[in-house]
């Protein structure tokens, strides 16, 4: 049992949310045929729906409180999608958008407003080529796996074990200007350490660092500049291979050459996943993958297994009859494909952690704490940066075709 030193401790430690303070509840999409792992499942979905009418087309759109075939709405930031209300006129088909469908798992969204309940659009508004998202994991007690998630993609918020955290963009406006941060952090931050602390240093150190309570994640401060930068080191290996290449990186590889490879061809519809510790062969029906890590397949997020959360997104039987019941006729190699490179991001992510653990107690022991925080005037944030920024540069379709007022 924690004792109430141990506790005392933890509490006085700053959390992500007075960090980065402005923060945004996950998308609720409302109904699930609008996700797939492929885009040309959502064109032939999207054309199913169009080609219905009246009563059909209702039932296959899967009505909410928040949308109906008839709900008029704004356009979405930043997508050229209808207004007009779908029952009247559908228009083409949205192009498809890459989606955060919760931990490691990149999907393909319909990124048309008239679809999703809750779309978030001040975080589309700011979804552009300079910022990240740091995904805020629901807190699981007696779980392993990362507090925090970083991705380029747009993040729907997702959590496996159906307790979802909060999605927090690294920047307030597009182009990457106005860093969500605490206001007068960095400036603390670098009068600690001699040198000028980034903006992108904040997660980076958070995703090495942060430790996940009942509060919130927890993000201790180091007071001393060398491991600062160690833990920042740390943190931008772990983002980049998170990120999978994306923002000018790397694609992941294990390194000495090690890599999984296909031993036996998947067959077109497996229905079972399997791993062998001994072997370290991942089973798909009779596909064959190895050399798969052990710390690989039981890499988990809230309790849940990755690769087999994964593997469940793609199988998973749907109702006949319905959009969701839309799919590849079989498993596309480009699934294969991104199985092998799941498996690498985890082992890398997993041989990683010895270090995270050592780094995080060692800026635990002797840190900036709250305290200091609210003696330097940090803490507490006011209130408009836990807001969203105004974006005033551009015009946004409202219902109908109208233009909308920001």
């Amino acid at each position: 049992m924690r004792g109430v030193t141990e506790d005392a401790a933890l509490d006085d430690l700053p959390l992500l949310d007075e960090l980065m303070p402005w923060s945004v509840a996950p998308l609720r999409l409302g109904r699930t045929w609008i996700v797939a792992p492929d885009a040309r499942t959502l064109r032939a979905r999207w054309e199913r729906l169009v080609a219905a009418e009246g009563a059909e087309r209702e039932a296959l759109f899967r009505p909410s409180r928040a949308r109906t075939p008839g709900s008029s709405v704004a356009a979405l930031p930043g997508q050229r999608t209808g207004t007009v209300r779908l029952a009247r006129e559908p228009g083409p088909c949205p192009e498809p958008v890459r989606l955060a469908h919760g931990p490691f798992d990149e999907q393909w969204l319909l990124p048309d407003h008239r679809l999703i309940d809750a779309a978030r659009p001040e975080l589309w508004r700011v979804a552009d080529a300079h910022q990240l998202f740091v995904v805020e994991q629901g807190y699981v007690p007696g779980t392993g796996g990362p507090a925090l998630l970083v991705t380029a993609a747009l993040p729907d918020g997702r959590s496996p074990a159906g307790r979802p955290g909060r999605i927090r963009p690294l920047f307030r406006r597009p182009g990457g200007l106005e860093p969500n941060l605490a206001p007068g952090l960095l400036a603390l931050l670098s009068t600690r350490y001699g040198y000028e602390v980034d903006p992108a240093d904040l997660p980076a150190w958070a995703v090495a660092a942060a430790l996940p309570s009942p509060a919130g994640c927890r993000v201790p401060l180091p007071a001393d500049g060398e491991v600062w930068a160690a833990g920042v080191a740390l943190g931008r290996e772990l983002v980049g291979v998170q990120l999978r290449g994306g923002r000018g990186g790397t694609r992941p590889r294990l390194p000495g050459g090690r890599r999984p490879y296909v031993r036996a061809a998947v067959p077109a519809r497996p229905t079972t996943l399997a791993y062998d510790p001994d072997e370290q062969v991942l089973s798909l029906d009779e596909g064959r993958i190895s050399p798969v890590p052990a710390a690989a397949w039981e890499f988990e997020v809230g309790g849940v297994r990755m690769i087999e959360h994964w593997f469940a997104h793609r199988t998973a039987p749907a109702e006949p009859g319905s959009l969701e019941a839309i799919g590849p006729a079989g498993w596309p190699q480009e699934w294969t494909s991104e199985l092998l490179e799941l498996i690498t991001v985890l082992a890398l992510l997993a041989e990683r952690e010895p270090e995270r653990t050592a780094l995080t107690a060692c800026a635990t022991a002797a840190g900036v704490t709250r305290g200091a925080l609210r003696e330097a005037g940090v803490l507490p944030v006011p209130d408009g940066a836990r807001r969203p920024a105004s974006v005033l540069d551009h015009q946004e379709e409202g219902p109908e075709g109208q233009f909308l007022l920001l």
